[in-house]
């Protein structure tokens, strides 16, 4: 997998792009600035505007190393070679990677509280709320609600967000840094593995947006704790409106 375009150039909203081919409510483009989903997190949304007309960019299906940009409305008038004008929803990005953040810091918490426990699932929604499940069979749930203050401190301090790449033999040498126990990012096509760092607290390999600091999020709210079969504990939070 190659770096993302959204990796690189996290800014970049309103870009310009070739249509390379189209096929029923889609089209795959030669350049695209979306996150296309996974680990997870919901892909980006936005509008494409040609020559005739616009139309919304509900979701990003990934085929073979393809990203086709799909739409719920009528097929549209571009074809292949036709120059498009495409905005990414700023609005959506922020909260997801709000969203992302959050659960950065809260899977830094849980795994250093309670001896290294690994994320068994994370699902972030459309509404501004997302949920992570932790291999957590012995915790009291009220001591996974006590985590909330702390959350919100290291939300407010400003923490810096950094990307670094790790090679396999630094990735080997650095425990801790694989925080799933299902799956794991894909590694880039130079064989490295993308890795979050949040500056004081946490790393840990990841694929997705985030923010370059953690003050530009709201404050999160554990909505509910559940008990999800004989070891997992499924933490529900919710972005503060």
């Amino acid at each position: 997998m190659s770096r993302y375009l959204c990796h690189t150039q996290p800014d970049c909203f309103n870009f310009d792009a070739d249509v390379i081919a189209r096929r029923p409510n889609a089209v795959l483009l030669d350049r695209s600035f979306f996150y296309p989903g996974g680990g997870g997190q919901l892909a980006d949304r936005g509008t494409l505007q040609w020559n005739g007309g616009e139309l919304k960019i509900s979701r990003i299906e990934a085929e073979g190393g393809n990203a086709w940009h799909c739409f719920d409305e009528a097929d549209i008038g571009a074809v292949p070679g036709d120059r498009v004008t495409v905005s990414v929803d700023r609005e959506f990005r922020s909260m997801m990677s709000q969203l992302h953040t959050g659960l950065h810091i809260l899977n830094a918490l849980v795994y250093q509280r309670f001896e290294g426990s690994l994320v068994t699932g994370v699902q972030m929604a459309a509404d501004g709320t997302a949920r992570i499940d932790f291999d957590l069979p012995e915790v009291d749930n009220n001591e996974l609600r006590k985590l909330e203050p702390e959350l919100n401190t290291l939300i407010s301090d400003g923490l810096q967000v950094n990307a670094v790449y790790l090679n396999a033999a630094e990735l080997a040498r650095e425990p801790g840094v694989l925080r799933s126990r299902s799956v794991a990012p894909p590694s880039q096509d130079d064989g490295t593995t993308r890795i979050i760092e949040i500056v004081g607290l946490d790393r840990q390999a990841c694929g997705g947006t985030h923010l370059s600091k953690t003050s530009q999020s709201a404050p999160l709210r554990i909505l509910k704790i559940e008990n999800k079969g004989q070891h997992n504990r499924r933490i529900r939070v919710g972005l503060v409106k």
